[in-house]
């Protein structure tokens, strides 16, 4: 029987995400709707107990970059239309579609050999790398972006198109890739070489999204954005790994 102390890693992640999502929710200015706390609360615990604090410092750091990109220019968005829904509030939906690929690698090292493990805390940061270059591109794009063009065509077209893009958007996401690919090197779970190979990944996986969203998210009513999110993650994780043993 797993004996609960204060070194057992999950007594720790229950206590730590118990007390922040408790100073969370009584802060003024919500991030996330109630049920979204409580879902973020087992994410949080799950990362916690499988990769420990260094694991839950880089999602907190998407969470808070990714909430505050949100909020960029929002009144003007909310005016056009194109703003997120719930005031910018997230919910379970928002936290499982961003952050299910990261919880899996997580889960997988506590059945997979030691050996995986750096190609697992790389597909991780790869992930949340993805998603916030995602984060970053589409919302610096709406706010921001002079000119949006349809990816697979390159018309124009307005903001908030499913698919589209713009050259600030891109850069914005090229840059939020490369914050988070740089946390989980600060945080040691990823190598120099990683950061290259986690914001790589990061920018395929964003380009493939938006391609995603401009040929068959419109045509695919099951093909949610949120779903989407959940691809982008993958395809983050799984390239990062891919080209990782490529090198090897």
């Amino acid at each position: 029987m797993t004996e609960f102390t204060l070194a057992n890693p999950w007594l720790t992640a229950l206590l730590v995400n118990g007390a922040l999502g408790l100073l969370a929710w009584l802060l003024p200015k919500k991030l996330l709707t109630l049920q979204g706390y409580l879902h973020a609360g087992v994410l949080g615990i799950g990362i916690w107990g499988t990769l420990g604090w260094r694991g839950y410092g880089v999602i907190l750091v998407y969470f808070i970059l990714g909430s505050a990109v949100t909020r960029l220019g929002f009144a003007q968005k909310e005016r056009l239309g194109i703003a997120e829904g719930r005031s910018g509030l997230r919910g379970p939906e928002n936290v499982w579609g961003s952050a299910a690929t990261a919880l899996v690698c997580g889960l997988l090292t506590l059945i997979c050999p030691d050996g995986w493990l750096p190609l697992l805390t790389l597909g991780y940061v790869a992930s949340l790398s993805a998603k916030l270059a995602d984060t970053t591109a589409s919302e610096v794009g709406k706010a921001y972006g002079q000119r949006t063009f349809l990816i697979t065509t390159l018309k124009p077209v307005p903001k908030g198109t499913e698919g589209a893009v713009s050259l600030e958007g891109t850069l914005a996401g090229l840059g939020g890739g490369l914050v988070l690919a740089l946390t989980g090197w600060a945080a040691g779970l990823i190598t120099p070489w990683g950061v290259v190979l986690a914001t790589g990944a990061a920018f395929v996986a964003n380009t493939l999204e938006s391609l995603i969203g401009a040929s068959l998210q419109t045509r695919w009513f099951w093909l949610t954005n949120e779903l989407v999110n959940g691809i982008n993650t993958a395809i983050g994780a799984l390239v990062a790994v891919g080209f990782a043993l490529l090198g090897r």
